[in-house]
């Protein structure tokens, strides 16, 4: 474990060990600056993300790790140059604990995409410890990297938002998805903890759904549900076929290795494919249905600051959450044992509070 001297205050928490296995974890955070707030952790989402570092699936864990970055609480001390946050107040941290604030991309209000971004948890921040994430008691963030959470909104539900939700709102705006247009129809690849947030901000826009999948037993709760129009078997090569040239916009939350060729032939000519999954092996991209459908692939990396506020915002104007599985801290291994099957629906929250 990293110390450094402005790391003083005690805290408790849920670590990953080389083994895989998360146990109970003491370490130490940094005290509150002036720039900083504390925050009493209540709830903390688990991602696929977690899942990966936990077992070194990107070769980058640095042990013991803490994971979480969809942090919901309250906060209970900010410092002296704080305005926009008082003990109280209801609050979320997502995957950015820091950035360096002067480059194009911070000035953009993209600080997802700087250079010298610092992650929540795994990365080493700038008084060289490393960072800890979610799973713990208490946290010290940055002002500049907290949201309000809406009073609207239940902590434990808008936690996942902070990942989930922010992952796919952000290119589904940046691509034009949201603008409301008559007619326009999106493709949701997945329907796992992204994909049953693209498809509640989608049908909040007026989009026409299809939700392509490869498992037959989620098509009901994506119809009744989740009010999706469509929903396609990807391993069906008949209604992958009928499908052809339909959609004007995909967004593929799959975090698994799998091939974008079928899922590119769903596209209008001039459309686009978002990735916004990440698979621990490539994709597979072939090329003719790129040219032959003057078609686009990008990808995407949560979202900045401001635009995170604004979806936060937008999620209590429309009552947008999460559908959960609430977990306390002591079956978190038992939640990522299920979580690597994809046996949730549709995001694991860990009930933080209700221990510590």
């Amino acid at each position: 474990m990293e110390v450094t001297p402005s790391h003083t205050q005690a805290v408790s928490g849920w670590a990953a060990m080389e083994s895989g296995k998360v146990v109970l974890f003491s370490f130490k955070r940094r005290e509150n600056g002036v720039d900083d707030v504390t925050i009493k952790v209540q709830y903390c989402g688990m991602c696929h993300t977690d899942l990966n570092y936990i077992n070194n699936a990107w070769g980058n864990t640095m042990y013991p790790v803490v994971p979480g970055h969809e942090i919901t609480g309250v906060v209970t001390k900010v410092g002296t140059n704080v305005s926009g946050f008082q003990p109280g107040d209801r609050v979320g941290v997502g995957g950015i604990a820091a950035s360096c604030l002067d480059c194009d991309h911070c000035h953009r209000s993209e600080e997802n995409y700087c250079d010298k971004m610092t992650f929540t948890y795994n990365s080493i921040s700038s008084d060289g410890g490393i960072t800890y994430g979610g799973y713990s008691s208490m946290l010290v963030a940055d002002k500049r990297f907290i949201v309000s959470i809406p009073d609207s909104l239940p902590l434990d539900a808008a936690a996942p938002l902070l990942c989930a939700g922010i992952t796919v709102y952000s290119p589904m705006k940046q691509h034009g998805m949201l603008q409301g247009e008559a007619g326009r129809r999106l493709g949701v690849v997945g329907l796992g903890g992204l994909g049953h947030v693209a498809v509640k901000f989608a049908k909040a826009f007026g989009l026409h759904v299809t939700i392509v999948s490869t498992s037959p037993a989620k098509e009901r709760e994506a119809r009744e549900s989740l009010r999706a129009d469509d929903f396609v078997l990807s391993t069906d090569q008949k209604q992958m076929q009928a499908m052809a040239r339909s959609l004007d916009y995909i967004i593929d939350t799959v975090s698994a290795q799998h091939s974008l060729g079928p899922l590119l032939e769903l596209l209008k000519v001039n459309s686009k494919l978002v990735l916004v999954g990440a698979p621990d092996k490539p994709v597979e991209l072939p090329s003719l249905p790129l040219i032959f459908g003057k078609r686009t692939v990008s990808g995407s990396l949560t979202g900045g600051m401001k635009e995170t506020q604004e979806m936060m915002d937008l999620c209590g104007e429309h009552n947008i959450t999460c559908d959960i599985e609430l977990v306390s801290p002591d079956r978190i291994n038992e939640a990522l044992a299920r979580l690597a099957l994809n046996d949730v629906r549709y995001r694991f929250v860990v009930d933080i509070g209700s221990t510590l």
